[in-house]
């Protein structure tokens, strides 16, 4: 049968347009029972047998949700114990149009067999389809359709000519006109909440229950001013009296946070929020409305740390507000939240904090991540759950609650174990890291492989070259190696030869949108979440000695002072001749008596790389610094054994130099080619105020530090030298390093600013490690098409889809940044676990109002030290604004030295 709606719409030109939409309508969908004589389906997914324990249900039943059981509900629904359950069409439409997180969890659902979950397409079928009435909301006409459908299914089953035993269908809602509308149909109709309290077998699932607005854990006083509907929130936007930006929670002041206002092309602006009411209930990365307030009511950024111990009392910041207002040259602009745009949500991490008062259901839970509010949950499992990781989502935060209510979804495991500290910090920063699916591992080429001779029409021969890689020690995912050789003419010609990843990773199946997703290889101590399945990573594409590998060439002939003379770019086989760590190559350099091929390739290379190296600085590329430390760790137990900061050698900087000099010349080349859809990386240079802190040190010391150019601030910086404290200079290097913006991935044709700041180069990109970055896969590619070696395909020329996969990336790579920092912390607290107090040297690198920020070198270790503590009286102390530092009076008498508290 087809039902057809006819509408008619305007163009754009300002004509008119009759649109017909075809709807048919079918009477061979099947119900999915397997208790169903009626149906002729081959298949059942609904067993006959549907039992579960439940004092309002004794009989067998199916449960059909609505939309926003499921949407709120997920949690519930993903448990083993909820089986035969009936998703509607009309459901899982909206469940996809309202939030794809759900939708893809409630996809994953649908296919485990074990959990018998059946799509009945109510949609289309003769007896259940209905069309909207005049005057009826599209959310009124989608539960008419639930409650349709759902009296259909229990007439179905009661009709059936096999002894169905009293199967019943049981609809499952929240929404109390629903259920009214649907017990005068006849419906047997059940409140979620109702119905899971009912399971008195798994009386654990109430747990995971979200609150609904009618059991929310709230006070009668309104703590926060109500937030603004989304009408008012655009008409505001739209006059200019708001402003949309991604809230920013502070990591060192739970009352203080910033919201990021993106302008046009580069241009972006962050306004100053203080105090719980202004902040009014956002949470880290939502994206809000924000009013301006008065200039006269503009304040400085807080210089206290401060973290929530959850006092009774209403958090007051005023009297910290009048101090901060001295200060009339460092005030920001500030306001406060008046609306919720989008929330951003995610179940959080952390440990659940026991009621002091005895049978309490009502907790409140810490999230590891400081920049988010702790959570109250109700949970009757607190006893077991204490000392352990577990993860919690937030339902929804009322203007007269103090934390947002939430609700318990899963225990990780024990805490400080490293198996559930490793899982909290990966799903905690966002890493894919699950197994590669069967759909993604099935593209894989098929063992054993070797280079077929087609591949060799194709490619260039350069087996017959003395390549060498060097790498850190234990690397098996070999992305680069290098060659360097005197040609006839007196020239050199110098070869940086990458893995050919590309040729195994097609665009657009299931293993290119896996590794898409995944953005980037995660590198932990001990541990490396890979982007690409290890059969590629370890294997087939790494650059393995004295194995032919498939690679992707840059070869240019140079002269003895490193000017480029030639560049070419080609397909290749090479075969390495040997796979070396840093240390090993710097020996291979140093020792005279060796004169082999493979040594005279490396002092090649080492040579032009010095004079590259001093080039580069010279046109006013940065040297940084940032603290890196290796863990020694045990063979069976796998826990840190020792610890030191990583040195770097000559090699190190020689193999950078080279992949530096191919990331420039194959970002040239791709821009030529493909002016509008060039994956390219640039390193935005900071605003002047970024330099404060590092400026603020300098003088401390009466050192000046230019920041005009990149080349004043590295020329500054060669120069900063005090007597007798060797250690300033790296460590202003580290403050420089904490004043530089990310450096990002970007589209050419959709920026116009392609400076490198901290490399001085004018174009870059990177090509070198696509076994690890999948940014290097797309410039291999563009770098592929440009050569005539590989066909193109839509989305590479697509430079909106670029864009947004640049947006990804960026993503990603932060992330893994931020969790590779996290695995360190983490394996540096193993590693102090046994060893008592140590006495080690440490700088303060920050001073706060109530605390220190010092970093310990030996460990790269930095940690905060507060002056006050509950067991000791706080020392009288000066805190002035304008150094920052804070100076204390001296007592009359020593009092007893004690352990300051050292908080990570």
């Amino acid at each position: 049968m087809l039902k057809s709606k006819t509408f008619v719409k305007k163009t754009r030109s300002g004509g008119v347009m009759k649109v017909v939409r075809e709807h048919y309508l079918r009477d061979d969908i099947w119900c999915g029972s397997e208790a169903c004589t009626e149906c002729k389906q081959e298949s059942t997914v609904l067993q006959t047998d549907a039992c579960i324990e439940s004092s309002l249900c004794s009989y067998p039943h199916y449960l059909i949700p609505d939309t926003n059981v499921v949407l709120h509900q997920i949690d519930v629904l993903e448990d083993a114990v909820i089986r035969n359950v009936i998703i509607l069409q009309t459901v899982l439409q909206e469940v996809r149009h309202r939030s794809a997180p759900v939708y893809k969890r409630l996809k994953d659902i649908i296919h485990e067999k074990e959990k018998h979950f059946y799509t009945f397409t109510n949609e289309h079928h003769r007896e259940t389809f209905i069309e909207r009435e005049p005057g009826e909301t599209a959310n009124d006409r989608n539960d008419r359709a639930i409650r349709v459908a759902a009296k259909w299914y229990s007439q179905h089953l009661k009709t059936s000519e096999s002894d169905t035993d009293g199967l019943k269908v049981v609809l499952l809602t929240n929404d109390q006109g629903n259920k009214q509308k649907a017990e005068e149909s006849g419906l047997l109709v059940y409140k979620f909440e109702e119905y899971i309290k009912s399971l008195t077998a798994n009386p654990e699932l109430v747990d995971h229950l979200a609150l609904s607005n009618d059991n929310k854990i709230t006070s009668s006083k309104v703590l926060f001013p109500e937030h603004l509907p989304l009408s008012r929130i655009q008409a505001g936007i739209k006059s200019g009296s708001f402003v949309q930006g991604t809230f920013r929670a502070s990591r060192d002041n739970y009352l203080e946070a910033t919201v990021f206002i993106q302008g046009e092309g580069e241009d972006s602006t962050e306004i100053l929020i203080q105090g719980l009411q202004n902040l009014n209930r956002a949470v880290h990365q939502d994206v809000v409305a924000v009013q301006l307030l008065p200039r006269s009511q503009w304040v400085a950024p807080s210089s206290v740390v401060l973290q929530d111990e959850g006092a009774a009392k209403d958090d007051n910041v005023e009297e910290e507000e009048e101090e901060k207002a001295v200060i009339i040259a460092a005030r920001k602009a500030t306001g406060k939240v008046v609306g919720i745009i989008k929330r951003n949500w995610r179940p959080f991490c952390g440990m659940l904090n026991v009621s002091q008062i005895k049978e309490s259901t009502r907790h409140l839970f810490t999230p590891a991540d400081r920049r988010i509010p702790r959570i109250r949950i109700e949970t009757r499992q607190a006893t077991t759950l204490a000392g352990q990781r577990i993860m919690v989502s937030i339902d929804g935060w009322p203007k007269d609650s103090r934390y947002p209510n939430g609700h318990f979804v899963r225990s990780l495991g024990g805490a400080g174990e490293k198996d559930t500290e490793q899982e909290v910090l990966l799903l905690e920063h966002d890493v894919p890291h699950q197994a590669f699916s069967q759909a993604v591992l099935s593209f894989l080429p098929k063992m054993p492989w070797a280079i077929t001779p087609e591949d060799m029409v194709r490619r260039e021969d350069l087996r017959h070259l003395t390549v060498c890689s060097v790498d850190p020690p234990g690397c098996t995912d070999i992305d680069d190696a290098l060659h360097c050789r005197e040609l006839e003419n007196g020239n050199l010609e110098v070869g940086v030869h990458i893995a050919d990843v590309s040729h195994f990773i097609r665009p657009g199946n299931a293993l290119d949108k896996e590794a898409a997703n995944r953005g980037t290889t995660v590198y932990l101590c001990g541990k490396r979440i890979d982007m690409v399945p290890e059969l590629l990573s370890s294997n087939l594409c790494s650059l393995r000695s004295n194995v032919e590998r498939l690679a992707f060439s840059c070869i240019w002939e140079m002269n003895h002072e490193a000017e480029i003379l030639k560049t070419r770019f080609t397909k290749s086989v090479i075969n390495s001749k040997a796979s070396l760590t840093y240390a090993e190559a710097q020996m291979r350099i140093d020792d005279t008596n060796k004169n082999d091929d493979i040594t005279k390739s490396l002092r090649g290379l080492n040579k032009l790389a010095k004079i590259l190296k001093r080039q580069r600085i010279e046109k006013g590329a940065l040297t940084l610094s940032s603290l890196e430390v290796r863990f020694h760790m045990d063979s069976e137990t796998h826990d840190p054994i020792d610890l030191q900061t990583k040195e770097l050698m000559e090699t190190n900087s020689m193999v950078e130099e080279f992949m530096l000099l191919a990331n420039i010349s194959v970002a040239q080349k791709i821009y030529d080619e493909f002016q509008e859809c060039a994956l390219l990386r640039k390193h935005p240079a900071p605003p002047p105020s970024n330099y404060d802190i590092l400026l603020k040190a300098a003088k401390s010391k009466d050192v000046a530090i230019h920041t005009d150019t990149a080349k004043a601030l590295a020329d500054s910086l060669d120069g900063a030298k005090v007597d007798g404290f060797p250690y300033f200079n790296t460590l202003l290097r580290i403050l420089a390093t904490r004043c530089m913006m990310q450096a990002v991935y970007f589209c050419s044709g959709m920026d116009n600013d392609f400076h490198h700041y901290g490399l001085a180069s004018p174009i870059y990109t990177h090509f070198t490690s696509p076994i690890r970055r999948y940014a290097d896969i797309i410039a291999h590619r563009l770098l592929a098409v440009a050569i005539g070696a590989d066909s193109t395909y839509p989305d590479l020329m697509d430079k909106h889809k670029q864009s947004a996969l640049c947006n990804n990336l960026n993503y990603r790579h932060k992330m893994a940044q931020y969790a590779q920092r996290a695995s360190v912390a983490f394996h540096t607290q193993l590693f102090f676990k046994s060893r008592g107090i140590l006495n080690e040297e440490g700088f303060v690198l920050f001073v706060r109002k109530n605390a220190i920020i010092v970093l310990i070198p030996k460990f790269g270790l930095e940690g905060t030290v507060f002056f006050d503590s509950k067991d000791k009286v706080t020392p009288s102390i000066v805190f002035d604004e304008e150094i920052p530092g804070v100076s204390v009076p001296v007592p009359d008498a020593e009092p007893q030295a004690k352990k300051p508290k050292l908080d990570r």
